[in-house]
């Protein structure tokens, strides 16, 4: 077993384990860290806490001090001063007539780097923008092209169910998603209705994934024959959350009429299969 501390670097981010060093850490602390990209101020989101060896991923990193209040002071100096940079980033942009969109602008803790986050429908020749940068801010300047979906968990958005986006507010990372998902659930192809703002498919269409997945398996195929407690009939579409059927079926007296039976007294006799839904159009996102 070992001693650890969980960290974020910000509410989004993966949760990382640090050794937190003999040092007791509340949930809310801060902690100054060495990272790849310099040294970081991190929030403490997992109080110390022994876990299995093998949940770590070895070295198991120090921590270099609990934050002082000295240290909250430079955090809030640093976002402070990302608006100024912001400002001098889109005047130089506009200036060398990049076709760029800004999206953010970081210092890192130890004020070693500036880096800008931006958008672009293609890449983009920047050299010429750093070395003016660089002259100005008189530290290292990095610039990281990012994609529709970074750019909406960075800023922060409603989505389309009226609340803030899930990669802005509780999302560590991306997962996999696609539009055999919203065939399954039998939504609505229309991007309206499942992309996010992102122009992207809707993360949440992945939540519930694994019911309709398994539910999906247990239905009768659309336009296959059943039987029912009112003789054969057809299946017309199926109901994956009340795991019901309608059913046309043919009366006595010749005429059809369409019943909706639940699924257990059916007799089915060929089921839904996902190989079968067709992936021409399966984007992923």
């Amino acid at each position: 077993m070992a001693t650890v501390i969980g960290i974020k670097y910000n509410s989004t981010s993966k949760m990382y384990y640090f050794d937190p060093k003999d040092v007791q850490f509340q949930e809310g602390d801060g902690a100054i860290v060495e990272t790849p990209r310099g040294i970081e101020y991190a929030n403490v989101v997992m109080a110390n806490k022994e876990v299995d060896e093998s949940q770590i991923v070895s070295p198991l990193k120090p921590i270099l001090r609990k934050a002082t209040a000295e240290d909250m002071e430079r955090v809030k100096k640093n976002e402070a001063d990302k608006q100024h940079a912001l400002d001098v980033m889109h005047e130089k942009v506009a200036e060398l007539g990049l076709d760029m969109k800004l999206v953010d602008a970081e210092y890192t803790f130890d004020r070693s780097k500036l880096i800008f986050y931006f958008t672009a429908d293609g890449r983009v020749d920047f050299r010429e923008l750093v070395k003016v940068l660089a002259s100005i801010f008189k530290i290292r300047i990095e610039l990281r092209q990012i994609y529709e979906r970074d750019d909406a968990k960075m800023r922060g958005a409603l989505a389309p169910c009226g609340r803030p986006c899930c990669c802005s507010t509780h999302l560590p990372e991306f997962e996999k998603v696609s539009i055999k998902m919203a065939k399954i659930q039998g939504l609505s192809l229309n991007p309206q209705k499942i992309n996010g703002i992102c122009g992207r498919l809707m993360c949440c269409l992945k939540y519930e994934n694994n019911y309709y997945s398994e539910v999906f398996k247990l239905m009768p195929k659309v336009g296959s024959k059943v039987n029912t407690p009112d003789g054969e009939g057809t299946v017309e579409s199926n109901d994956l959350l009340k795991q019901t059927t309608r059913v046309k079926v043919m009366q006595k007296d010749g005429n059809f009429d369409v019943k909706t039976y639940s699924l257990k007294d059916l007799h089915i006799g060929e089921r839904q299969s996902e190989e079968e839904i067709d992936e021409s159009s399966d984007e992923e996102a």
